[in-house]
């Protein structure tokens, strides 16, 4: 999907597989909110909902790994989820929705997450998307920083209720 050259190797983006869904689970519980909901004690959850978003074309499950610089291959350090809406508002305008970005707390700040996005957005106008959108925490105030860097405008207000 996308290779980069970074301190220590090479960080490739590809398609996540089923073997990568415990790496991806620790990394969506590596920080304070995500310790709060996530847990590999009981991964069907997990595997039902892998499943679900790799039988659907509009839904893209991608991982980020750092290879050695000799190697082939190398451990997940990185994922997000990217989603594709039709919609009938903006002239019927198609939009992507990224979802659970997580770079591993010690790579953070190496410009990985940088790389994901601009792929992200890249594959989302690929796609006809005219619009991106996503959600984060309003106390993640260093994601904040970071999507504002990257172009991304809090212009909305989010409402969740739980089911």
């Amino acid at each position: 999907m996308f290779t980069a050259g970074v301190a220590g190797g090479t960080f490739r983006l590809r398609h996540a597989t089923r073997a990568d869904l415990g790496a991806m689970v620790r990394l969506l519980a590596d920080d304070a909110l995500g310790a709060g909901r996530e847990t590999a004690k009981d991964m069907e959850p997990y595997e039902r909902a892998f499943a679900a978003i790799e039988a659907d074309p509009s839904h893209l499950l991608v991982v980020g790994e750092l290879v050695p610089t000799a190697g082939e291959a190398g451990p997940v350090v990185a994922t997000f989820q990217l989603s594709f809406l039709p919609g009938i508002s903006r002239q019927g305008a198609w939009r992507s929705q990224l979802e659970g970005v997580r770079v591993g707390t010690s790579l953070r700040g190496q410009g990985m997450g940088a790389l994901m996005v601009g792929w992200a957005i890249a594959e989302s106008r690929r796609r006809g998307c005219t619009l991106m959108q996503l959600t984060t925490h309003k106390s993640r105030t260093a994601a904040h920083r970071f999507y504002e860097r990257l172009g991304f405008e809090a212009s909305h207000v989010g409402m969740k209720l739980p089911l």
